[in-house]
């Protein structure tokens, strides 16, 4: 650990990364303040400020208060890429190993589910479309398929991120061998199913008769949210899974309900407006939200500014807090599995 340190603080010094923490959150703070949208409800616009501001505070404390804590655990991603991206790969590989159909089987699922919403909402109960911004009706399929696919890819990538050093508890046990991978590679192989699960959205997207747009590149740009947000989150879930192993069941029955807390099945615009804010709070929302818009709305992410700028404070924020709890109880790993 302490090669790792040195090598963290030779590359990027702690002073000039404390500077550019606090740069970056300064213009952050500005950007924040000074953008105004004509059109938006002021109350609520300036509550998004505040939240904003806020949550970018105490993110920017904690990261000077911390730094040293928090910027180990990239640094060790970061050099053992190569090797992050084998294990992922042999993950996948070996997850279907000794069935008949073998990795065909990471893809059925994809398949079955969208003809089975295309079956029942497109043939036996017809779904009226959604209205999409610019007048765009949505065909409900198409809509509800891409709400489904990031959930999808959150629901899996934080269940197997989750269980990483259970899974993989006989590299836990190696001295040699960095345990803080295990969760990536646990969630790069789900991203593997998620490609394709995206590529059958589109394919169902333009046998509705829609035409490619520069606007779809956005997707990318999603799922690297998804990404980034289920691995902060991993990184806690899968140190506490360790000594507190019904937190496995807690979280499926909070996936359970998140999926009908999170607008999936239903449109937003159907509760007061008045109550939005805090269904918009949830940052799976946010991406959620962006896959429909790459599809329907001639808009890029970064119009919906509040939203966009909540999302990466908060993902910030869940990344370096599970940081900072892998790395607490990582030294007792060995011990408890």
């Amino acid at each position: 650990m302490a090669n790792n340190n040195t090598a963290v603080k030779k590359g990027f010094p702690k002073t000039a990364g404390i500077l550019l923490i606090w740069g970056i959150a300064i213009v952050a703070a500005i950007i924040i303040l000074v953008h105004h949208n004509p059109l938006a409800d002021q109350t609520e616009e300036w509550i998004k400020k505040g939240i904003a501001c806020g949550v970018l505070g105490v993110g920017v404390i904690a990261g000077t208060l911390l730094y040293d804590k928090i910027v180990v655990l990239p640094g060790e991603l970061w050099q053992n890429r190569k090797l992050i991206w084998k294990l992922a790969k042999n993950d996948f590989k070996t997850r279907y190993a000794g069935s008949t159909m073998g990795r065909l089987w990471a893809f059925v699922q994809p398949v079955v589910t969208v003809l089975m919403y295309y079956f029942v909402f497109g043939l036996i109960f017809p779904a009226r479309a959604q209205l999409a911004a610019n007048g765009i009706e949505a065909p409900y399929v198409v809509w509800l398929t891409a709400g489904l696919v990031p959930w999808f890819y959150f629901n899996e990538a934080l269940v197997n991120g989750t269980s990483a050093m259970q899974e993989y508890n006989y590299l836990v046990k190696k001295v040699v061998f960095k345990i803080s991978i295990l969760p990536i590679i646990k969630i790069i192989a789900a991203t593997f199913i998620h490609v394709f699960f995206a590529a059958v959205l589109l394919v169902l997207y333009f046998c509705y008769g829609f035409k490619p747009s520069i606007y779809l590149l956005q997707i990318v740009y999603f799922s690297f949210c998804m990404f980034v947000l289920v691995l902060g989150l991993s990184y806690a879930t899968c140190a506490i899974v360790v000594f507190f192993k019904d937190l496995s069941q807690i979280i499926q029955i909070v996936l359970q309900i998140g999926m009908w807390a999170t607008p999936i099945l239903w449109d937003i615009t159907q509760i007061p407006e008045k109550y939005r804010i805090l269904f918009k709070l949830n940052p799976v929302f946010y991406i959620v939200n962006g896959y429909r818009s790459a599809l329907f709305e001639q808009q890029w992410f970064w119009e919906d500014f509040y939203s966009t700028m909540f999302f990466w404070i908060t993902t910030a924020l869940c990344f370096g807090i599970g940081s900072l709890i892998f790395k607490r109880l990582k030294v007792h790993f060995a011990d408890v599995l």
